[in-house]
């Protein structure tokens, strides 16, 4: 059997390592965009205020992984076209054929249609080489704006306001992560922060950005002007789906696949960020361990369909400490909420009064295992 991985983050190798548990002597190809070093993405929203260089960011290098898993590995090598009838990869290092082939292939930074002459200066940290051109150019720079108040723009504000930086955060909602949590939840975030140093800018959005001597000035949507030394967008990811789309795979917000991550071709699957299975993109770390685990055993020819427990999600704040697990997107219910001193303790449930999801700030947070196993997963 030849099996072509595309991606080598998380989802990528998780999937091989977890193949090679169970078989030994399959052939496996990574193809990577970039060096398939193997790091924590999820490292790279609270890295600068610990001083970790890109290089320690890294536990495996690519070549090692490779080795270690017994898979040929093409590093810095792009994705042309699947050929879905001769099941062949092209690829700019030449034509790869596959008995099965995984698309891994992540998310990509969400970009705002920004005015200004600055615009296409507006950075995004997404990867190693992200952060790497992020912490160059942080370097001699005090005052940062970060646009977005969701998980990663609030990760990002904590992270560097804490390393000593000067932030102010715009987004057109009304709280911080508002995507995930009820206002009362997402308030409690806001005067932790603010002691750090981050000043939030809450119903406003950024119009443009533009030179400003060695700085930036941005322009809101009410027409205010800040300065900033260096501007951040963290206002979510996409998945990468445009290599499906042009082999004729469906496609919806992800890869749409199948409970065994199959895609619309039986020899094509997906996982990661990438991938809507069950209707649901899933980019965080729990799922993507258990499609790889439930991957794996398909494609070591015993047939194993996916099935995601009840995985609260931590929010790196340590500011204010939070957990969420979000309801299903569809669900219907109510929230409960209770305050105190300590943080915000939020409940959701339906009619019948089974759990469904929760918010948790503050010391709370704590309470996201005992929670989780009330969860009723559907």
């Amino acid at each position: 059997m030849s099996i072509v991985v595309v991606g080598s983050g998380l989802a990528g190798w998780t999937v091989i390592r977890e193949l090679r548990k169970l078989n030994k002597d399959a052939l496996v190809t990574l193809v990577s965009a970039d060096t398939g070093d193997f790091y924590s993405k999820p490292m790279l929203s609270n890295a600068l205020a610990q001083n970790k260089t890109p290089a320690e960011l890294v536990t495996t290098p690519a070549a090692r992984m490779a080795e270690q898993l017994g898979v040929t590995l093409l590093a810095k090598t792009r994705v042309l076209s699947i050929d879905r009838e001769r099941k062949t990869l092209l690829t700019s290092a030449g034509e790869h054929a596959y008995s099965a082939l995984v698309l891994a292939l992540g998310a990509d930074p969400i970009r705002l249609p920004l005015g200004g002459d600055a615009a296409d200066e507006v950075l995004s940290v997404n990867d190693l080489d992200d952060y790497a051109h992020f912490r160059d150019a942080i370097v001699g720079k005090q005052r940062i704006a970060i646009i977005g108040a969701g998980l990663i723009g609030c990760e990002f504000a904590n992270d560097l306001a804490g390393a000593g930086y000067a932030i102010n955060v715009y987004d057109p909602t009304a709280y911080p992560l508002s995507s995930l949590m009820p206002e009362a939840a997402g308030r409690s975030l806001i005067a932790p922060l603010a002691a750090l140093g981050v000043d939030w800018n809450f119903g406003r959005s950024v119009s443009a950005v533009d030179h400003q001597g060695s700085a930036y000035r941005l322009t809101l949507d009410n027409g205010d002007t800040h300065e900033a030394d260096l501007v951040l967008s963290a206002v979510g990811l996409r998945p990468r789906i445009q290599l499906a789309k042009d082999a004729t795979l469906e496609v919806n917000r992800g890869i749409v696949t199948d409970a065994h991550l199959r895609t619309s071709d039986p020899a094509i699957y997906a996982l990661g960020d990438c991938a809507e299975t069950g209707g649901a993109v899933r980019p965080y770390v729990l799922p993507i361990m258990h499609s790889a685990r439930a991957l794996a055993r398909t494609l070591a020819s015993d047939p194993t369909a996916v099935a995601f427990p009840a995985m609260p999600v931590v929010v790196k704040t340590p500011a204010r400490p939070t957990a969420v697990s979000l309801a299903p997107r569809d669900a219907t219910g109510t929230w409960e909420i209770v305050e105190s001193d300590t943080g915000i303790k939020a409940t959701f449930s339906d009619a019948s009064g089974r759990l469904l999801g929760f918010a948790l700030t503050g010391n709370h947070a704590d309470e996201r295992m005992a929670l989780a196993k009330l969860l009723l997963v559907t």
